[in-house]
C-alpha cells in the first residue's frame, strides 16, 4: 500500500499558516494496522521513509496541541514548528511493542517541546527554570480562571494538588501577574503600569557617570563586532537577520534563503548564540 504525501520540507508552517493547515488536515489518518507496520518498519529496519509517513500522518495532531498555547502571545507558527520537532522525536523513540498508538506516545513529546519555547519566550525575565517550576506554571496557568489574585484557600488547593509549598504558589502568582514593561513605554494610559524612565534617579547631568557609560557601550560594541567578525558568514548572518536588523527575519524566512529546514536554522542560530556569548564573556 503506497501513500502519496508531500516531502516534509514542503509542509513547515511559514507564512501562509491557514495554507499549511489545510494541507496537513488533507493528510489521511492512519489505520492502527498501517502505523504498526510503519512504526515497525522503522524501528526493526531503520526505515526512513516509514519515519516519514508517521510524522505526516500526524502532523494535524500537533496543530490542535499548538492551538492551546494561544494565549501565550507567541507565533502559532513558531508554537506548531516546535511541536513538529516534538513529534519527530517521537517517532524515533516509539517502540511498537508497547502496544499503545503512536498519538499516545508522541503528545508527551510534542508539549515538552512547545513548553520550552513557550518558557524560553514568554517574558524577558525566565519566570520558570527549574522542571517543579516549569509544572507549576504551566498548571497554576490553567488553574487561574480569572484574573484575580487566589483565595487562600485555593492556594492551598492548588499546592496540594501539584505536590508543591504553598509559598512557591504565591511566587509563582506574583510572577504570572507581572507585566514586561518598556523603559520608555508610553504612558498614556492612567490604569496601565508606569515605565521605570519616569520614576528612577535621572543621572543624565553628572558628567562622571555619563562618561563611564560611554565607556562601557563602547567597549560593549567593539567586544560584539569582534565576537560577530569570528562566526563564520551564514551564523553571522543569521544572528543579524534574527536580532540585530531593524526588521526582524523568521526562521523560515531564513530557511527558504539558505536552502534548509528551520529547525536546522534554529541550530546554527543556537549555536552562534553560544559562541557569541563565550567570546564576549572571555
Amino acid at each position: 500500500m503506497s501513500t502519496h504525501l508531500q516531502p516534509i520540507q514542503q509542509l513547515v508552517p511559514g507564512g501562509d499558516l491557514s495554507a499549511y493547515i489545510q494541507s496537513v488536515g488533507s493528510i489521511p489518518v492512519l489505520s492502527a494496522e498501517r502505523e504498526r507496520e510503519l512504526a515497525e518498519d522503522l524501528f526493526y529496519h531503520g526505515n526512513v521513509e516509514a519515519a516519514r509517513q508517521l510524522v505526516m500522518s500526524h502532523l494535524r495532531f500537533v496543530v490542535h496541541i499548538a492551538k492551546s498555547y494561544k494565549g501565550y502571545g507567541l507565533a502559532q507558527a513558531d508554537l506548531i514548528q516546535e511541536g513538529n520537532v516534538g513529534l519527530m522525536k517521537a517517532v524515533k523513540r516509539f517502540d511498537p511493542e508497547k502496544g499503545v498508538r503512536l498519538v499516545s506516545f508522541a503528545v508527551h513529546w510534542i508539549k515538552a517541546e512547545i513548553h520550552e519555547y513557550v518558557l524560553r519566550n514568554w517574558r524577558i525575565v525566565k519566570i520558570a527554570t527549574t522542571k517543579a517550576q516549569r509544572k507549576l506554571f504551566f498548571n497554576l496557568r490553567s488553574a487561574k480562571k480569572q484574573l484575580s489574585w487566589l483565595s487562600n484557600d485555593e492556594v492551598h488547593a492548588v499546592a496540594a494538588d501539584l505536590g508543591v509549598d504553598v509559598a512557591e504558589v504565591r511566587r509563582m502568582e506574583g510572577r504570572l501577574s507581572s507585566v514586561d514593561v518598556g523603559f520608555d513605554a508610553d504612558t498614556d494610559d492612567e490604569r496601565g503600569p508606569v515605565a521605570p524612565v519616569h520614576y528612577l534617579e535621572d543621572h543624565s547631568a553628572d558628567p562622571a557617570l555619563l562618561l563611564e557609560s560611554d565607556d562601557l557601550e563602547e567597549s560593549n560594541h567593539q567586544n560584539l563586532s569582534l565576537a560577530l567578525s569570528e562566526l563564520d558568514e551564514r551564523s553571522r548572518d543569521i544572528l543579524q537577520s534574527r536580532w540585530l536588523g531593524d526588521s526582524k527575519a523568521t526562521l523560515h524566512d531564513l530557511a527558504d534563503r539558505y536552502g534548509v529546514s528551520a529547525e536546522r536554522i534554529r541550530q546554527l542560530e543556537q549555536a552562534a548564540m553560544k559562541k557569541l556569548r563565550a567570546a564576549m564573556e572571555a
